[in-house]
């Protein structure tokens, strides 16, 4: 298409905008309110996972060392759990520290309960795994118990179990409030396309018979569309912003301890802001594109 129909096509699509400004900006509300449910579950969902993340890194498995083993089956017992792929990271923690962690928890109880043992030290070595994957966590589990010279191991399964299946459901809500969203938008800046096509009827009739060609007339209305999703979204980008800059303020300022937690785990919005800001625009546009082309390509017989 030449540069003066590119020209022309955009400020047919701004008079077709302002021409019909009353269903324009019911277009633009609906989009920019669905931009923006969308923005505050992204937010949402990433201080979520933020925290879980914090959560996860507290699931440890301890993994108790028969007293048999000795330093050189320790040492390759390490070596192997090491090269596992859901192993983050190995502590071991021989007979000794094992006695000054039960004697740091028990204060001078501790003392009494090793001297009615004659001095003899029953607790095990063993190890501390941390995991890369909750998900996996139990054959993990499944794996070590198998091991000989393991006499038994201690997990969080259940814990594991509840925070998989938490951002197991984050993942497939935002997934279906994501689509809902995008046909509800699609349908509405296709309905609003229709309206301003119905409104030209004669004006196209006329322009069809005097030669001009079908992208010619439907250029305008692609235009029109990505305009309404671009606005809609510099708008749902600019108020989320604003809107996430006065919930940090008051999350920041408050004395509970949960809302304390969720503010250690905020992620600054400046530092998502460029990303956000593509997503955004990427997205109205897109919008209304597809909203348009479904709408030309349905009422405009051309």
């Amino acid at each position: 298409m030449a540069p003066t129909n590119v020209g022309y096509s955009f400020k047919e699509a701004i008079s077709h905008f302002f021409r019909n400004w009353t269903t324009s900006l019911g277009a633009v509300i609906t989009i920019f309110l669905s931009l923006f449910i969308i923005g505050l579950f992204i937010m949402g969902s990433a201080v979520l996972n933020s925290v879980i993340g914090t959560v996860e890194d507290q699931v440890v498995i301890n993994a108790f060392i028969s007293d048999d083993a000795d330093q050189a089956d320790v040492q390759a017992f390490e070596a192997e759990l090491k090269t596992w792929s859901n192993v983050k990271s190995v502590t071991y923690k021989d007979k000794d520290d094992a006695k000054a962690e039960y004697s740091s928890k028990m204060s001078g109880n501790a003392d009494a309960t090793m001297s009615a043992l004659d001095g003899q030290n029953p607790l095990p070595a063993s190890f501390r795994l941390k995991v890369n994957s909750l998900e996996n966590l139990p054959e993990t589990v499944k794996t070590l118990e198998s091991l000989s010279g393991v006499e038994s191991v201690e997990s969080s399964n259940e814990v594991a179990t509840t925070l998989v299946g938490i951002k197991t459901a984050i993942h497939v809500a935002g997934l279906t409030i994501v689509a809902i969203l995008m046909v509800v938008s699609i349908i509405i800046i296709a309905n609003t396309v229709r309206v301003t096509i119905f409104n030209r009827r004669r004006e196209i009739n006329i322009m069809k018979y005097v030669g001009a060609t079908n992208a010619f007339i439907r250029f305008p209305f692609l235009v029109e569309g990505m305009v309404i999703g671009l606005i809609s979204a510099l708008i749902a980008f600019g108020l989320l912003w604003v809107g996430t800059h006065f919930l940090y303020q008051w999350v920041g300022q408050s004395a509970s301890g949960w809302l304390q937690l969720a503010y250690q785990s905020l992620i600054p919005f400046v530092s998502i802001a460029p990303q956000m800001l593509l997503g955004f625009v990427a997205a109205g546009v897109l919008f209304g594109m597809v909203g348009s082309f479904i709408s030309v390509g349905k009422y405009l017989k051309v």
